[in-house]
Protein backbone atom coordinates (compact mmCIF):
# COMPACT_ATOMS: atom_id res chain seq x y z
CA UNK A 1 0.00 0.00 0.00
CA UNK A 2 1.30 3.35 -0.69
CA UNK A 3 1.26 6.16 1.77
CA UNK A 4 1.20 9.96 1.37
CA UNK A 5 4.30 11.38 2.55
CA UNK A 6 2.60 12.59 6.10
CA UNK A 7 -0.53 10.75 6.72
CA UNK A 8 -0.82 8.34 9.20
CA UNK A 9 -2.23 4.87 8.19
CA UNK A 10 -2.66 2.35 10.55
CA UNK A 11 -0.95 -0.64 9.34
CA UNK A 12 2.55 -0.76 9.55
CA UNK A 13 4.99 0.98 6.96
CA UNK A 14 7.86 -1.33 5.14
CA UNK A 15 11.22 0.50 6.15
CA UNK A 16 13.45 0.79 3.34
CA UNK A 17 15.87 3.07 1.93
CA UNK A 18 15.59 7.35 2.45
CA UNK A 19 13.01 8.95 -0.41
CA UNK A 20 15.10 11.39 -2.57
CA UNK A 21 13.71 14.96 -2.14
CA UNK A 22 12.18 14.83 -5.64
CA UNK A 23 10.18 12.13 -4.15
CA UNK A 24 8.91 13.80 -1.11
CA UNK A 25 7.77 16.70 -3.64
CA UNK A 26 5.80 13.85 -5.63
CA UNK A 27 3.84 12.60 -2.16
CA UNK A 28 3.07 16.42 -1.57
CA UNK A 29 0.37 15.86 -4.29
CA UNK A 30 -1.32 12.97 -1.96
CA UNK A 31 -2.41 16.01 0.60
CA UNK A 32 -4.92 17.82 -2.28
CA UNK A 33 -7.61 15.89 -4.09
CA UNK A 34 -6.49 15.81 -7.42
CA UNK A 35 -8.59 17.50 -10.14
CA UNK A 36 -9.43 17.53 -13.86
CA UNK A 37 -8.28 20.20 -16.24
CA UNK A 38 -5.94 21.63 -14.00
CA UNK A 39 -1.71 21.78 -15.14
CA UNK A 40 0.19 23.03 -12.91
CA UNK A 41 3.76 25.13 -13.74
CA UNK A 42 6.32 23.27 -13.71
CA UNK A 43 8.24 23.37 -10.57
CA UNK A 44 12.37 23.54 -10.93
CA UNK A 45 13.82 20.04 -10.03
CA UNK A 46 16.84 22.19 -9.21
CA UNK A 47 15.25 25.29 -6.41
CA UNK A 48 16.60 28.92 -7.58
CA UNK A 49 19.26 30.46 -5.14
CA UNK A 50 18.90 33.69 -3.23
CA UNK A 51 20.67 35.35 -5.93
CA UNK A 52 18.75 34.53 -8.58
CA UNK A 53 15.51 35.62 -6.73
CA UNK A 54 14.54 38.91 -7.08
CA UNK A 55 14.39 41.41 -4.04
CA UNK A 56 10.31 41.86 -2.74
CA UNK A 57 10.19 44.48 0.15
CA UNK A 58 6.28 43.66 0.72
CA UNK A 59 5.05 40.31 1.22
CA UNK A 60 5.39 38.21 -1.85
CA UNK A 61 2.45 37.22 -3.42
CA UNK A 62 1.40 33.73 -2.46
CA UNK A 63 -0.73 33.45 -5.86
CA UNK A 64 2.35 33.47 -7.64
CA UNK A 65 4.47 30.79 -8.50
CA UNK A 66 8.21 30.40 -8.41
CA UNK A 67 8.55 31.07 -12.00
CA UNK A 68 7.87 34.83 -11.10
CA UNK A 69 5.02 34.48 -13.84
CA UNK A 70 2.10 32.52 -13.91
CA UNK A 71 -0.65 33.74 -10.97
CA UNK A 72 -3.18 31.33 -9.82
CA UNK A 73 -6.38 31.13 -11.58
CA UNK A 74 -9.10 28.64 -9.26
CA UNK A 75 -9.56 26.98 -5.99
CA UNK A 76 -8.52 23.80 -7.24
CA UNK A 77 -5.65 24.86 -8.30
CA UNK A 78 -4.20 26.63 -5.63
CA UNK A 79 -4.87 23.37 -3.31
CA UNK A 80 -3.40 21.12 -6.47
CA UNK A 81 -0.52 23.07 -7.62
CA UNK A 82 0.25 26.11 -5.71
CA UNK A 83 0.42 24.71 -2.15
CA UNK A 84 2.30 21.87 -3.22
CA UNK A 85 5.10 24.23 -4.67
CA UNK A 86 4.69 26.13 -1.29
CA UNK A 87 5.20 23.01 0.57
CA UNK A 88 8.54 22.55 -1.54
CA UNK A 89 10.30 25.70 -1.02
CA UNK A 90 9.59 25.83 2.71
CA UNK A 91 11.47 22.16 2.95
CA UNK A 92 14.23 23.31 0.13
CA UNK A 93 14.91 26.84 2.12
CA UNK A 94 13.42 26.38 5.73
CA UNK A 95 12.73 23.50 7.11
CA UNK A 96 14.71 20.81 5.25
CA UNK A 97 13.32 17.72 3.59
CA UNK A 98 10.60 15.93 5.97
CA UNK A 99 11.69 12.17 6.25
CA UNK A 100 9.02 10.35 4.42
CA UNK A 101 6.58 8.58 7.22
CA UNK A 102 5.98 5.47 4.92
CA UNK A 103 9.71 3.98 5.38
CA UNK A 104 8.72 4.16 9.28
CA UNK A 105 7.32 1.32 11.01
CA UNK A 106 5.50 2.72 14.48
CA UNK A 107 4.25 0.90 17.18
CA UNK A 108 2.91 2.07 21.07
CA UNK A 109 2.61 0.74 24.55
CA UNK A 110 0.41 2.38 27.22
CA UNK A 111 0.77 2.19 31.07
CA UNK A 112 -1.99 4.60 32.67
CA UNK A 113 -0.72 7.54 31.77
CA UNK A 114 2.19 7.16 29.99
CA UNK A 115 2.26 6.26 26.32
CA UNK A 116 5.22 5.24 24.67
CA UNK A 117 6.01 5.13 20.92
CA UNK A 118 8.60 3.40 19.32
CA UNK A 119 10.00 4.37 15.59
CA UNK A 120 11.64 2.05 13.79
CA UNK A 121 13.38 3.57 10.34
CA UNK A 122 16.49 2.61 8.11
CA UNK A 123 17.54 -0.53 10.71
CA UNK A 124 17.43 1.84 14.26
CA UNK A 125 14.95 2.50 16.57
CA UNK A 126 13.82 5.53 18.50
CA UNK A 127 10.88 6.11 21.14
CA UNK A 128 9.42 9.22 22.48
CA UNK A 129 7.39 9.31 25.99
CA UNK A 130 4.73 11.18 26.28
CA UNK A 131 1.80 11.93 29.29
CA UNK A 132 -1.86 11.62 28.61
CA UNK A 133 -3.69 13.50 30.41
CA UNK A 134 -7.88 13.19 30.30
CA UNK A 135 -11.22 15.09 31.55
CA UNK A 136 -13.61 13.26 33.44
CA UNK A 137 -16.48 11.47 32.06
CA UNK A 138 -16.15 9.45 29.10
CA UNK A 139 -14.51 10.35 25.86
CA UNK A 140 -13.51 10.09 23.07
CA UNK A 141 -12.49 13.63 23.84
CA UNK A 142 -10.20 15.73 21.38
CA UNK A 143 -7.21 16.16 22.10
CA UNK A 144 -4.51 19.25 22.38
CA UNK A 145 -1.16 17.89 22.02
CA UNK A 146 0.96 20.65 23.65
CA UNK A 147 5.22 20.75 24.39
CA UNK A 148 6.61 22.91 26.76
CA UNK A 149 3.84 23.58 29.13
CA UNK A 150 0.05 24.63 28.98
CA UNK A 151 -2.49 25.13 30.79
CA UNK A 152 -3.76 21.80 31.58
CA UNK A 153 -6.84 22.75 33.36
CA UNK A 154 -8.62 25.06 31.56
CA UNK A 155 -8.89 22.08 28.34
CA UNK A 156 -9.92 19.39 30.28
CA UNK A 157 -12.37 21.56 32.27
CA UNK A 158 -13.82 21.98 28.65
CA UNK A 159 -13.62 18.20 28.09
CA UNK A 160 -9.90 18.26 25.65
CA UNK A 161 -8.12 15.96 26.45
CA UNK A 162 -3.93 17.26 26.75
CA UNK A 163 -1.18 15.07 25.62
CA UNK A 164 2.06 16.10 26.49
CA UNK A 165 5.98 15.34 25.05
CA UNK A 166 9.35 16.28 26.10
CA UNK A 167 10.14 18.14 22.86
CA UNK A 168 14.35 18.03 24.08
CA UNK A 169 14.15 14.59 24.15
CA UNK A 170 12.86 14.50 20.56
CA UNK A 171 15.76 16.59 19.31
CA UNK A 172 18.04 18.95 21.41
CA UNK A 173 17.20 22.57 21.19
CA UNK A 174 21.21 23.13 20.22
CA UNK A 175 23.23 21.59 17.68
CA UNK A 176 24.18 18.83 19.43
CA UNK A 177 21.85 16.34 17.05
CA UNK A 178 20.85 14.62 20.01
CA UNK A 179 17.49 13.61 21.15
CA UNK A 180 15.63 10.02 19.43
CA UNK A 181 14.63 12.06 15.73
CA UNK A 182 18.81 12.40 15.43
CA UNK A 183 18.89 8.93 16.56
CA UNK A 184 17.31 8.35 13.14
CA UNK A 185 17.94 10.93 11.32
CA UNK A 186 21.59 11.69 11.82
CA UNK A 187 23.29 13.51 9.14
CA UNK A 188 20.11 15.30 7.39
CA UNK A 189 19.82 18.63 6.53
CA UNK A 190 17.04 19.18 8.79
CA UNK A 191 16.05 21.82 11.41
CA UNK A 192 15.00 21.51 14.73
CA UNK A 193 11.84 23.15 14.07
CA UNK A 194 11.47 20.08 11.71
CA UNK A 195 12.22 17.63 13.99
CA UNK A 196 10.17 18.61 16.99
CA UNK A 197 7.23 18.75 14.20
CA UNK A 198 7.86 15.27 13.61
CA UNK A 199 7.40 14.63 17.10
CA UNK A 200 4.05 16.11 17.28
CA UNK A 201 3.18 13.38 14.21
CA UNK A 202 4.61 10.46 16.00
CA UNK A 203 2.77 10.82 18.93
CA UNK A 204 -0.69 11.63 17.07
CA UNK A 205 0.42 8.16 16.04
CA UNK A 206 0.87 6.45 19.19
CA UNK A 207 -2.76 8.31 20.53
CA UNK A 208 -4.33 6.33 17.62
CA UNK A 209 -2.99 3.47 18.56
CA UNK A 210 -3.30 2.76 22.06
CA UNK A 211 -5.99 5.75 23.67
CA UNK A 212 -9.38 5.05 22.64
CA UNK A 213 -10.64 7.89 25.01
CA UNK A 214 -9.44 9.91 22.46
CA UNK A 215 -10.56 10.96 18.90
CA UNK A 216 -7.45 11.71 17.14
CA UNK A 217 -9.51 12.70 14.16
CA UNK A 218 -10.10 15.86 16.63
CA UNK A 219 -6.57 17.02 17.18
CA UNK A 220 -4.87 20.24 18.13
CA UNK A 221 -1.06 20.60 18.68
CA UNK A 222 0.53 24.13 20.48
CA UNK A 223 3.50 25.36 21.68
CA UNK A 224 5.08 28.83 22.46
CA UNK A 225 7.99 31.15 21.09
CA UNK A 226 10.37 28.93 19.88
CA UNK A 227 7.84 25.89 19.82
CA UNK A 228 5.24 27.72 18.24
CA UNK A 229 7.50 27.84 15.43
CA UNK A 230 7.24 23.96 15.49
CA UNK A 231 3.80 23.91 16.29
CA UNK A 232 3.24 26.17 12.95
CA UNK A 233 5.30 23.10 11.15
CA UNK A 234 3.51 20.25 12.37
CA UNK A 235 0.34 21.40 10.70
CA UNK A 236 2.31 22.13 7.72
CA UNK A 237 3.54 18.13 7.40
CA UNK A 238 0.86 16.28 8.56
CA UNK A 239 -3.02 16.61 7.49
CA UNK A 240 -4.75 14.99 10.46
CA UNK A 241 -4.25 17.82 12.95
CA UNK A 242 -7.57 19.96 12.84
CA UNK A 243 -6.45 22.86 14.76
CA UNK A 244 -2.85 24.54 14.87
CA UNK A 245 -2.24 26.86 17.72
CA UNK A 246 1.40 28.62 17.32
CA UNK A 247 1.85 31.15 20.11
CA UNK A 248 4.24 34.27 20.23
CA UNK A 249 6.16 32.20 17.72
CA UNK A 250 7.43 35.57 15.65
CA UNK A 251 10.02 35.37 12.69
CA UNK A 252 10.32 31.35 11.20
CA UNK A 253 6.74 30.78 12.72
CA UNK A 254 4.35 33.36 12.29
CA UNK A 255 5.67 36.77 12.66
CA UNK A 256 7.13 38.63 9.26
CA UNK A 257 10.76 38.52 7.75
CA UNK A 258 10.33 41.66 6.04
CA UNK A 259 8.68 43.82 8.98
CA UNK A 260 9.66 44.11 12.49
CA UNK A 261 6.88 46.72 14.29
CA UNK A 262 6.50 45.33 18.13
CA UNK A 263 9.07 43.21 20.54
CA UNK A 264 13.24 43.32 20.62
CA UNK A 265 13.66 43.43 16.81
CA UNK A 266 13.70 38.86 15.87
CA UNK A 267 14.50 38.97 12.19
CA UNK A 268 16.15 36.62 10.23
CA UNK A 269 19.83 37.22 10.83
CA UNK A 270 19.51 37.87 14.66
CA UNK A 271 17.14 34.45 14.86
CA UNK A 272 19.68 32.68 12.64
CA UNK A 273 22.93 33.18 14.37
CA UNK A 274 21.55 33.21 17.81
CA UNK A 275 19.68 29.51 16.92
CA UNK A 276 20.90 28.35 13.98
CA UNK A 277 19.80 24.99 14.26
CA UNK A 278 15.94 25.47 14.23
CA UNK A 279 16.12 25.72 10.41
CA UNK A 280 17.95 23.93 7.62
CA UNK A 281 21.14 24.91 6.23
CA UNK A 282 19.19 26.59 3.28
CA UNK A 283 17.89 29.69 4.61
CA UNK A 284 21.71 30.66 5.65
CA UNK A 285 21.56 31.98 1.69
CA UNK A 286 18.94 34.81 3.26
CA UNK A 287 20.79 36.00 5.65
CA UNK A 288 21.20 40.09 5.30
CA UNK A 289 18.84 39.21 1.72
CA UNK A 290 15.66 38.72 3.54
CA UNK A 291 13.40 40.33 0.95
CA UNK A 292 14.52 37.64 -1.43
CA UNK A 293 12.61 35.02 0.26
CA UNK A 294 9.91 33.53 -1.92
CA UNK A 295 7.80 33.51 0.93
CA UNK A 296 7.31 34.72 4.16
CA UNK A 297 5.21 33.97 7.24
CA UNK A 298 2.09 34.20 5.60
CA UNK A 299 2.59 32.03 3.05
CA UNK A 300 3.18 29.92 5.77
CA UNK A 301 -0.20 30.26 7.25
CA UNK A 302 -1.53 30.21 3.99
CA UNK A 303 -0.34 26.37 3.37
CA UNK A 304 -2.18 25.48 6.08
CA UNK A 305 -5.38 26.24 4.79
CA UNK A 306 -8.08 24.99 4.90
CA UNK A 307 -7.25 23.61 8.20
CA UNK A 308 -7.63 26.16 10.97
CA UNK A 309 -4.88 28.12 12.69
CA UNK A 310 -5.04 30.42 15.71
CA UNK A 311 -2.54 32.76 15.79
CA UNK A 312 -1.36 34.14 19.25
CA UNK A 313 0.27 37.01 20.35
CA UNK A 314 0.85 38.74 23.96
CA UNK A 315 -0.16 42.76 23.40
CA UNK A 316 2.79 43.36 25.75
CA UNK A 317 5.22 40.47 24.39
CA UNK A 318 8.48 42.36 24.89
CA UNK A 319 10.01 39.54 22.42
CA UNK A 320 8.37 38.80 19.58
CA UNK A 321 6.25 40.73 17.02
CA UNK A 322 3.05 40.80 17.78
CA UNK A 323 1.85 44.10 16.16
CA UNK A 324 3.74 42.60 13.25
CA UNK A 325 2.27 39.54 13.41
CA UNK A 326 -1.62 40.95 13.52
CA UNK A 327 -1.95 43.75 11.27
CA UNK A 328 0.60 42.00 8.39
CA UNK A 329 0.99 38.28 8.71
CA UNK A 330 -2.42 37.42 9.89
CA UNK A 331 -4.29 39.89 7.43
CA UNK A 332 -2.45 38.60 4.84
CA UNK A 333 -3.16 35.01 5.34
CA UNK A 334 -6.43 36.27 5.95
CA UNK A 335 -7.19 37.53 2.43
CA UNK A 336 -5.64 33.31 1.03
CA UNK A 337 -8.32 32.52 3.35
CA UNK A 338 -11.08 34.34 2.71
CA UNK A 339 -10.46 33.54 -1.17
CA UNK A 340 -10.64 29.93 -0.17
CA UNK A 341 -14.42 30.60 1.46
CA UNK A 342 -12.91 29.49 4.83
CA UNK A 343 -12.13 33.27 6.23
CA UNK A 344 -13.47 32.11 9.66
CA UNK A 345 -10.50 28.98 10.16
CA UNK A 346 -8.19 31.81 10.51
CA UNK A 347 -7.87 33.77 13.43
CA UNK A 348 -5.74 36.06 16.06
CA UNK A 349 -5.88 36.32 19.61
CA UNK A 350 -4.39 39.41 21.03
CA UNK A 351 -4.57 38.95 25.12
CA UNK A 352 -2.60 41.43 27.15
CA UNK A 353 -0.19 39.40 28.80
CA UNK A 354 3.46 39.02 28.03
CA UNK A 355 5.45 36.59 25.78
CA UNK A 356 4.39 32.79 26.36
CA UNK A 357 1.81 34.24 29.16
CA UNK A 358 -0.14 30.85 29.85
CA UNK A 359 -3.58 32.93 29.84
CA UNK A 360 -3.43 33.19 26.02
CA UNK A 361 -4.36 29.17 26.19
CA UNK A 362 -7.64 30.52 27.87
CA UNK A 363 -8.07 33.14 25.62
CA UNK A 364 -7.36 31.14 22.23
CA UNK A 365 -9.66 28.51 23.73
CA UNK A 366 -13.56 29.74 22.21
CA UNK A 367 -12.14 28.95 18.98
CA UNK A 368 -10.48 25.69 19.44
CA UNK A 369 -13.62 24.53 20.84
CA UNK A 370 -15.42 26.06 17.53
CA UNK A 371 -13.52 23.32 15.52
CA UNK A 372 -12.92 20.61 17.89
CA UNK A 373 -15.87 20.54 19.51
CA UNK A 374 -18.12 22.13 17.01
CA UNK A 375 -19.17 25.07 19.70
CA UNK A 376 -20.09 28.70 19.03
CA UNK A 377 -18.54 31.93 19.40
CA UNK A 378 -19.29 35.67 19.97
CA UNK A 379 -15.61 36.05 19.77
CA UNK A 380 -14.62 38.14 17.07
CA UNK A 381 -11.38 36.82 16.17
CA UNK A 382 -10.48 39.47 13.81
CA UNK A 383 -10.50 41.93 16.16
CA UNK A 384 -6.76 43.66 15.98
CA UNK A 385 -7.83 45.74 19.03
CA UNK A 386 -5.85 49.49 18.71
CA UNK A 387 -3.58 48.01 15.92
CA UNK A 388 -4.56 49.01 12.13
CA UNK A 389 -4.50 46.85 9.17
CA UNK A 390 -0.83 47.22 7.18
CA UNK A 391 -2.47 47.10 3.60
CA UNK A 392 0.46 48.36 1.55
CA UNK A 393 1.81 45.54 2.95
CA UNK A 394 0.33 43.10 1.37
CA UNK A 395 -0.85 45.01 -2.56
CA UNK A 396 -1.28 41.90 -4.36
CA UNK A 397 -4.46 41.69 -1.88
CA UNK A 398 -6.38 44.27 -3.26
CA UNK A 399 -6.41 42.16 -6.80
CA UNK A 400 -7.25 38.35 -5.61
CA UNK A 401 -7.21 35.99 -8.46
CA UNK A 402 -11.01 35.62 -9.51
Amino acid sequence: MRFSLFAFAACVATVSSAPTHRDAFEQLLDLVPRQENVTCPKTPSLMPKAADLPAIKTMPDPFLYLDGKTKVKSKDEWYQCRQPEILKLLQEYQYGYYPDHSLETVTATRSGTKLDVTITAGGKTSTISATVNLPSGSGPFPVVIAIGGIDNNVYLKANIAVVTFDYGKVAADSNSKTGSFWTLYNGKDIGVLTAWAWGFHRVLDGIELKVPEIDAKKSGVTGCSRLGKAALAARLFDKRIAVTMPMCSSVQGAGPYRYSLSGQGENLENSKSGAGWWTSSGISQFVNHATQLPYDAHTIVAAIAPRAVILEQGASDQFTDSKGTATVTFLAAKAVYKWLGVGDQLGMSIPKGGHCDMGGYADVLPFVQKVLQGKTTTRNYDDLGSWKAMPEAYPWASTLPA
